[in-house]
């Protein structure tokens, strides 16, 4: 019961519901990115996976910084390592974005849409912990 109860208070913690609904706006910017350039624009995947990773990185960075992890600091030290650790963790998920996106994509020849969603869970995921134990940790 003790058990169940802590998680319950992680789960609905502040900071766990700003980052889920922060997750879901940057998922949105994501997806709605990848889809309008892959479908609309006939982009390859690849590119319309790069657009998209940029344009969610940026967003998710400020939200994130600000919001979520509530790190006011811009003294330069600060900024640069939160946002250099930050990329280099989101450039760790991008590998397995990538690797998803192949996989539902080209393998299993899924329907773009459906591949980007499930792909995104995985990445939020692996997000949520790089940036809860190493980017933005409390020190």
């Amino acid at each position: 019961m003790k058990r169940l109860l802590k998680l319950w208070r992680f789960l609905t913690s502040p900071e766990m519901i700003l980052y889920l609904v922060f997750g879901v706006l940057t998922t949105v910017l994501n997806i709605a990115v990848f889809e309008f350039c892959y479908s609309a624009l006939r982009w390859p995947w690849q590119a319309a996976n790069a657009l998209a990773w940029v344009l969610a990185v940026a967003f998710a960075f400020i939200t994130n910084k600000l919001w979520v992890f509530r790190s006011s600091s811009f003294q330069a030290d600060v900024f640069w390592r939160e946002l250099l650790g930050f990329v280099a963790a989101r450039l760790l998920s991008l590998g397995v974005d990538y690797a998803c996106m192949w996989l539902f994509i080209d393998i299993l020849a899924w329907n773009s849409l459906a591949a980007k969603a499930v792909d995104n869970v995985i990445v939020i995921a692996i997000n949520y912990v790089l940036s809860k134990l190493v980017i933005f940790r409390k020190k």
